[in-house]
């Protein structure tokens, strides 16, 4: 693939393919994706990250027809991923530290973290209560500013914005104990 090509240039045609029935474009996008909300998942769910992954690759197999504009997936992939990693790590009760290469996004949170972080850190993140994980994710390791946030999992900008503000909050106090 043309190193000037754009993810979202890339999947356009395929999602057009694949809307009209096309299996093997439906396929070439399920694992185009795959990388992506797999990341997305681990960070949300860690404990049940491969079930997260596998009902998000459904819910974008099911509703990709719906989708209108197909320089829109990613963005669409993201917010069904989301819901679905969020849906299931509510329905666990116990969970397991995320991702080390994930959690090292997170150093400028920790003050005197070194450039390695332990699993320390990891099972910090992961006592975090899933809607708080959900926006420090989706805020320090996807970069979405708090507008972005709210629209994608369905609450107003200052919910993302307190819960943003606890979430950090309980991650540095937690770190400093």
């Amino acid at each position: 693939m043309d190193d000037d090509v754009r993810p979202w240039d890339a999947a356009a045609p395929l999602v057009r393919a694949a809307q009209r029935g096309d299996a093997l474009a439906m396929d070439d996008l399920l694992k185009m994706v795959t990388p992506y909300v797999t990341r997305l998942c681990t960070s949300i769910a860690p404990r049940d990250a491969a079930d997260a992954v596998q009902e998000s690759l459904v819910a974008v197999f099911r509703g990709l027809r719906g989708l209108r504009d197909p320089q829109a997936f990613y963005g669409w992939v993201r917010a069904v991923t989301v819901r679905e990693a969020a849906r299931v790590a509510r329905r666990t009760a116990s969970e397991t530290p995320a991702d080390p290469e994930e959690i090292a996004r997170l150093r400028d949170l920790l003050p005197g973290a070194g450039a390695e972080l332990t699993t320390e850190v990891r099972d910090l993140l992961a006592r975090l209560p899933v809607q708080h994980r959900t926006v420090l994710v989706l805020r320090e390791l996807e970069g979405l500013d708090e507008r972005t946030t709210a629209a994608l999992i369905g609450v107003p900008e200052g919910t993302v914005k307190s819960r943003l503000s606890r979430a950090r909050s309980s991650f540095r106090k937690a770190w400093t104990r």
